[in-house]
């Protein structure tokens, strides 16, 4: 059956193409398996929330009518402003408009949230742009430029409010603009198109303008929520949406509600942050999360931008899920929010998903894999610009800034065919890592650190999960050994300068590009020679390699401008007397590179590489394989063309023709 939905219809519609419903919600409490929604262009002031779950073969599809011609927002209009003092004007609403959650009263906080608790899930828009919010009215009146904001001039328009007799009073210095002539709105609801309940299962949501919601802070231990997403589900598409405007995340595939473990340092500190991590996955566990039951996702040609925490965010519930062909970008700018769940895409236990054929950029970092990167598969990206600007102050509880972040996990992890053009290509305080045809003009850092802490005296590892080969069942903890990483047929650029020129490949660099900072592990005849031996084993002195660095491969990589070469790598190219440049621009929807780097290569090939040659990432004791158990073969580059005959390093089989290239 189809419903039909017109936000211009007459009230008491029947669903049906002459009457059709006035809300998308009265059609969410009547579809059923098999059923499509067909909304209408128009304005859709709610949070819609589907009732009924679709089938596998009989999905609940919702569905624009003309692509992002139906918009569902979050926010509503706020008029009548006065004049207050100078460019700041006053509004104020009754609070019985939000029902039972305030934005204005609700604080951005939580777990691993970092910076001071002093900014509301709510927020004042001008022209479609979050204003900044202040802690003082005084602030607010001087509307001077934050020095740690992405979009320094944006940050001058600033919004305070205020309670008072059952109202919310806003004041805002909207810099000479008559916000009675402009367009203003205030976020009211928390979310946009989100259920209530969990497993609501196979739905379609498709060529929406999804905006400006009230979002809360989403860290890995509690509810998740974001403007739209499955709440804990199996077999969501969202495609061709436009995702905007969040307070905090844009899409959440994410974990559900746990009571007893729903922001538990936040409101108990007894246990440390990373224990109730490990119990937040257990626990997931007895609540149903399995293979059969959780993920599966697609997320499709989005475009996902102006997210204050995350363009898309989740814990465990992103399992088995697909991101895809989305281009995501100025995620965190405002640098109002700050901790450790901020990028472009944060996934927790990101178990066989596949992030692929996606533009990344200006986000505070690109992609960030937290524990239980096993199965995950990075592939035919773009990420560039995913660092703070020149000239910009770090933000109090801002993280660092990089293309790809894999934090504390066993691998194994793919990461291939990738333009990685931002000052920090990768940072990987992990193992079980490959990299595999990579376009890298920043280093890889945090090699040997950002694992273990030291405690009372005493080290105190940071254990993790790894799992059943393709599933969530638990396999075992361990700490992170560091090392089990393959670097094969990369490109490696020092593109940007190292600011201390005394500086070395250290582990913890975030400067130096290649792969120098490989030489702290040893080769796999190194490491296995401890293991090798006539007698019996002793259990005793084996502990010392049991603990210490795992093995690297390395091969068929390229060095530039620089950039250093690990001393177990024989078979590589260098060059030090030639200027690589590397330039890029958006026009037109098109990214444009044009770089010198194969005219320098010339005719250096290497070996095809296959799952066969990476081998098996060490604790899971899992190959670098496809989700379905079958062998990858890097046959294919970034733009889907195939390697046969020379292959060369980096992620265009046939190397760039006149120095540029169009993608």
């Amino acid at each position: 059956m189809i419903y039909y939905v017109d936000s211009n219809a007459a009230a008491g519609g029947n669903g049906t193409k002459e009457t059709p419903y006035r809300y998308i919600n009265d059609a969410a409490s009547k579809a059923l398996p098999g059923d499509e929604v067909v909304v209408a262009p128009g304005i859709y002031r709610e949070h819609v929330i589907p009732k009924n779950k679709g089938e596998e073969n009989a999905r609940i599809t919702y569905r624009s009518e003309v692509p992002l011609g139906a918009v569902i927002t979050g926010a509503e209009d706020l008029k009548d402003w006065e004049k207050y003092e100078g460019d700041v004007w006053t509004a104020s609403v009754d609070n019985r408009i939000f029902g039972d959650y305030n934005p204005y009263t609700t604080f951005v906080c939580g777990d691993w949230y970092f910076a001071p608790t002093v900014r509301h899930t709510g927020a004042v828009f001008l022209n479609d742009k979050m204003m900044y919010e202040t802690v003082t009215l005084d602030e607010c009146i001087k509307g001077d430029i934050a020095p740690d904001s992405w979009d320094p001039e944006g940050s001058k328009f600033k919004w305070f409010s205020e309670q008072k007799d059952g109202r919310t009073i806003f004041y805002a210095n909207f810099k000479g603009k008559d916000p009675n002539k402009e367009k203003v709105e205030i976020l009211v609801r928390r979310n946009c198109f989100m259920p209530e309940e969990n497993g609501i299962d196979y739905i379609t949501v498709s060529g929406f303008n999804i905006n400006k919601a009230a979002t809360t802070w989403a860290p890995p231990a509690a509810y998740q929520d974001g403007m739209i997403g499955p709440h804990w589900s199996k077999g969501w598409i969202i495609e061709d949406c436009e995702i905007w405007g969040s307070k905090c995340c844009g899409i959440s595939l994410g974990k559900y509600k746990d009571p007893e473990n729903d922001m538990y340092f936040y409101t108990k500190h007894v246990k440390s942050p990373t224990q109730m991590e490990r119990d937040a996955v257990c626990r997931g566990q007895y609540h149903g999360w399995l293979k059969e039951n959780i993920g599966h996702h697609i997320v499709r040609r989005c475009h996902v931008h102006h997210c204050e925490q995350t363009g898309i965010v989740g814990r465990m519930g992103a399992v088995f899920s697909t991101i895809e062909d989305c281009h995501i970008h100025n995620v965190c700018n405002s640098q109002q929010l700050g901790g450790a769940e901020t990028a472009g895409i944060k996934i927790h236990a990101a178990i066989d998903v596949t992030i692929r054929r996606n533009h990344i950029h200006n986000c505070i970092m690109g992609v960030w894999c937290d524990w239980q990167a096993q199965g995950t598969r990075i592939s035919q990206n773009i990420l560039h610009d995913n660092m703070r600007p020149d000239g910009v102050e770090p933000a109090e509880g801002a993280m660092w800034s990089n293309d790809v972040f894999i934090e504390v996990s066993h691998g194994p992890t793919l990461i291939d065919n990738n333009l990685m053009l931002s000052k920090v290509s990768a940072v990987i305080p992990s193992e079980g890592i490959a990299f595999v045809h990579n376009f890298m003009a920043g280093s890889i850092t945090y090699l040997n650190s950002g694992v273990d802490s030291m405690v009372n005296g005493t080290r105190e590892p940071r254990y993790t999960p790894y799992h059943i080969r393709h599933r969530t069942e638990v396999a075992g903890f361990m700490t992170i050994l560091h090392g089990d990483d393959r670097l094969y047929n990369n490109i490696m650029i020092q593109l940007y300068p190292v600011t201390d020129k005394a500086r070395t490949a250290k582990d913890f660099d975030f400067e130096v590009a290649g792969t120098g900072h490989f030489d702290i592990f040893p080769s796999y005849d190194e490491w296995i020679s401890h293991f090798m031996m006539d007698r019996e084993p002793d259990m005793g002195r084996l502990a010392q390699f049991h603990f210490g660095h795992l093995p690297v491969w390395l091969g068929g990589n390229a060095y530039f401008n620089g950039a250093t070469v690990c001393k177990h790598e024989k078979d590589f190219f260098l060059n030090d007397t030639d200027e690589v440049y590397v330039k890029y621009k958006d026009e037109d929807g098109k990214f444009i590179l044009e770089t010198n780097v194969y005219d320098i290569l010339k005719t250096y090939c290497t070996e095809l590489i296959d799952s066969d040659v990476l081998g098996c990432a060490f604790e899971p004791e899992q190959r670098f394989e496809n989700p379905d158990g079958t062998p990858i073969v890097f046959d294919t580059d970034l733009q889907g063309k195939k390697r046969d005959g020379m292959i060369i390093p980096g992620p265009f089989a046939e190397g760039i023709a006149d120095g540029q290239i169009i993608l």
